[in-house]
């Protein structure tokens, strides 16, 4: 398993997305992705299963240590009143203890982004997270937070799949010493995973279409992953991606694929995002 080192947080490349895992489907899966290797599990206060995945975690018999666990504070509770609270809630949730690392899930145009950036910073204080980051900030806000945390921000979270370029938000973290993870990251699946490019090189490999496109993601530097699917078969395909390399040709047509720039996550909330 490649290990993104970030702002001295050690994040496993790929991960188990949790969003829309509910219930005993969730508890089971978690504990299915942790046998079947997945060390980076990942959940969010507005996921609503966060005492699920700290079930799952239980339910595994792994060491706690051994894990790599991300929750996320939601937009509308990150002023400086309501993300310390939204926070001990979380852990209190998934009752592991500290999470390995705490996420603002979205900024807050209406939330001042020092005020929030500060807030976060007092949950390592707090001893509720061992690092901090953020999901869903453009460029320049990358550059703000990073330049305004006393913490390192070890992460920004975004969508990241073959049909959407992310080139300005991957150099900013790059300045930064951040990693870049992947969400959504075999896009929706059908039209992303029938693309003839994605195709031609699974053929050449063996491999599905999905790994090869989170194959091409974490080939590169800094960029993780975190997938998620409600099929215990597919737990150990995902992670069955470090046993082949990508030709340049191969990258070269995935990377042209970016420039499509098919957005699948833009909420009303969502900030004005990067153009390449």
């Amino acid at each position: 398993m490649k290990i993104i080192e970030a702002g001295g947080a050690r994040i496993p490349a790929i991960g188990f997305g949790t969003f829309t895992l509910e219930g005993q489907t969730c508890v089971d899966m978690v504990a299915k992705a942790i046998d079947a290797g997945y060390r980076h599990i990942d959940t969010a206060r507005m996921y609503g299963n966060e005492k699920e995945v700290g079930a799952g975690i239980a339910a595994s018999g792994i060491a706690r240590e051994e894990l790599f666990v991300t929750s996320k504070i939601w937009w509308t509770d990150i002023a400086e009143d309501k993300l310390m609270d939204s926070a001990r809630a979380a852990v209190d949730a998934i009752g592991q203890g500290p999470v390995d690392l705490l996420l603002i899930h979205w900024p807050n145009t209406d939330v001042p982004l020092e005020e929030s950036i500060g807030a976060l910073n007092a949950t390592i204080g707090e001893g509720l997270t061992r690092h901090i980051g953020v999901a869903n900030f453009t460029s320049a806000m990358v550059d703000e937070a990073a330049a305004m945390s006393s913490a390192p921000l070890v992460c920004n979270q975004v969508e990241y799949h073959p049909y959407l370029s992310q080139e300005n938000i991957l150099a900013a973290c790059r300045r930064h010493d951040m990693a870049m993870i992947a969400y959504s990251p075999i896009g929706k699946g059908g039209e992303l995973l029938a693309d003839p490019v994605i195709t031609e090189a699974a053929k050449a490999h063996g491999k599905s279409p999905a790994q090869i496109v989170l194959r091409w993601e974490v080939e590169q530097d800094i960029v993780g992953a975190i997938p998620r699917t409600s099929t215990p078969e597919r737990l150990s395909e995902n992670l069955d991606i470090f046993d082949f390399e990508l030709t340049e040709t191969e990258r070269t047509a995935l990377n042209q694929l970016t420039l499509q720039r098919k957005r699948l996550i833009d909420p009303s909330f969502a900030p004005h995002w990067d153009r390449a």
